[in-house]
């Protein structure tokens, strides 16, 4: 008798709750979360990768202190489904627009972006505007960054609700 592991009868842990891929679902969506820039703060990133991971999801971390090229070069190589950018450091309006611009050189313009950090609500209107799908902030709820990604990616997600 062997053992299945959590993926493979779909049920992964969120902190206390228990999450359940639908059974449908062939593979999971996979994720990039990128760290562009010299920002070195990556602790939100591996929650946010981690939150992912264990929702369902396949998540690949680029490390600290990427370029744009190389994370939308890495995007290209994993074929993935979204593409994250986690920025603290301020240079979100120069370093999310050259993400896009390099996936777009490489063909990716159909691979939706999302963002996390501190992003001034002036910003994220631009940067909305500019087609990043969705910003989220160090408050962020980790229901809300599942079921949101979740809905980009069309993935069957399902988060027991215990309001």
């Amino acid at each position: 008798f062997k053992q299945k592991t959590a993926y493979e009868i779909g049920v992964r842990l969120v902190g206390s709750e228990m999450c359940i891929r639908d059974s449908t679902m062939n593979e999971p969506s996979k994720i990039l979360i990128g760290k562009p820039g010299l920002d070195g703060h990556d602790r939100g990133a591996k929650m946010v990768v981690r939150l992912l991971e264990d929702a369902g999801f396949e998540v690949f971390f680029t490390g600290i202190r990427k370029t744009p090229i190389e994370i939308a070069q890495l995007a290209k190589d994993k074929q993935v489904d979204v593409v994250g950018i986690s920025i603290l450091s301020g240079a979100h309006m120069e370093l999310i627009p050259e993400v896009i611009n390099c996936l777009q050189s490489l063909g990716l313009e159909h691979v939706p972006v999302i963002a996390g950090g501190i992003i001034p609500s002036h910003d994220r209107t631009m940067l909305l505007e500019m087609g990043v799908a969705a910003i989220f902030s160090p408050g962020s709820r980790s229901e809300e960054i599942i079921a949101r990604v979740a809905e980009i990616t069309g993935s069957k997600v399902h988060i027991p609700d215990h309001t």
